[in-house]
Parts: C-alpha cells; sequence; structure tokens
C-alpha cells in the first residue's frame, strides 16, 4: 500500500514539475502506472489531498536535505540552501516543485496553495536563523536570497543553462561570506 502510494506521490511531482498542477489528471497517473484512476482515489479523494501531500513530502526532503535552522554559519547556510536547487536542476533538471505551484497559487486549491506558502516561509526563517544577529533586515536578505536562487533555477531549467543557477549560488555564498566574515 505505501509503495502504491509513493509511486503514485513520486508520478504525481513529476508530472506537475514538468507541466503544473491543472495539466495534471489522476487518469494520467492511473495509465502511467497502469491502474485504474479509481485506485487513485482511494489513496487519495480528491486531487487537493493529493497536492497537499506531495507539497509536504517535498518540503519534509528539503528540510532533512539543509537540516535544522541556525546550525551553519552564514555563507554555509547560503550554501547548502542553494545546493537543494543545484541537486534538484542536476539530478532531474526539472524546477522546483513548490516554485511551478508557487506561479499557479491564484488557481489552486486552498489546502495546496497553503502548503505551498508554508513551504515558503519555512524556507524564509531556516535563512533567518542562520544569519548573524549583526544584520539589520533579516526578513530583506531572506527574501533575497529565496528569491534569487528560485529566479535562477526558473531561468536555467527555460533556457537550458545550468551555469544560470551554479552561478548565482556561488555569487550569493561569496557575498554571505564576505560580507559576514
Amino acid at each position: 500500500m505505501a509503495e502504491t502510494r509513493d509511486q503514485i506521490l513520486d508520478l504525481a511531482e513529476r508530472a506537475i514539475r514538468l507541466r503544473g498542477y491543472h495539466a495534471v489528471s489522476f487518469r494520467d497517473i492511473a495509465d502511467e502506472m497502469g491502474i485504474k484512476s479509481a485506485s487513485i482515489h482511494y489513496h487519495f479523494r480528491h486531487k487537493e489531498d493529493l497536492g497537499a501531500a506531495m507539497v509536504e513530502r517535498y518540503a519534509k526532503r528539503v528540510h532533512d536535505f539543509v537540516g535544522d535552522a541556525g546550525v551553519l554559519n552564514w555563507s554555509d547556510a547560503v550554501a547548502r540552501f542553494g545546493a537543494v536547487y543545484k541537486r534538484a536542476l542536476h539530478d532531474e533538471d526539472l524546477q522546483c516543485l513548490c516554485g511551478m505551484l508557487a506561479a499557479e497559487s491564484a488557481g489552486l486549491p486552498d489546502p495546496v496553495a497553503a502548503k505551498v506558502a508554508a513551504f515558503f516561509k519555512a524556507n524564509l526563517s531556516w535563512l533567518k536563523a542562520s544569519m548573524p544577529d549583526s544584520v539589520e533586515n533579516q526578513d530583506l536578505l531572506a527574501q533575497r536570497v529565496q528569491a534569487e536562487i528560485q529566479g535562477a533555477m526558473t531561468l536555467s531549467v527555460s533556457l537550458g543553462r545550468s551555469e544560470i543557477l551554479y552561478e548565482t549560488v556561488a555569487r550569493l555564498t561569496a557575498a554571505a561570506q564576505s560580507e559576514f566574515a
């Protein structure tokens, strides 16, 4: 049972990261798995249940990768945060799940949109917890790092140029190291 549920989540996540939330259906996933769409409904009653579970799982993977907040120094935290995106781009050549969903936020079901917003809020909190106390506007710096890395990933995927993301992460990491050394 858990294996089927995980396979559904895997296929749905990949499809959404490629085509977006509204371009994916239970039927698509069922066809790819060679099962009936009723089998998908057994695990996820509605598409929004699938979407919320997928974002929760994705957020946990990201959290597990970056680790607890406030453990790393600022430049190491920026590098680790950027590594999440670099790994996704290198391993899968796909857009960030929550980045893709954020672009569709206005049309997402409320439970899914709320999970996406929670993902980004958690990222910002994690970044702020890693900053030196001397940073005056932690909210603004955290937002800048999130936005630059997320935007660089979007450009890298769209243009087929991974160096955009890699160079952005390297520049932000170097700036974090020199500004607060």
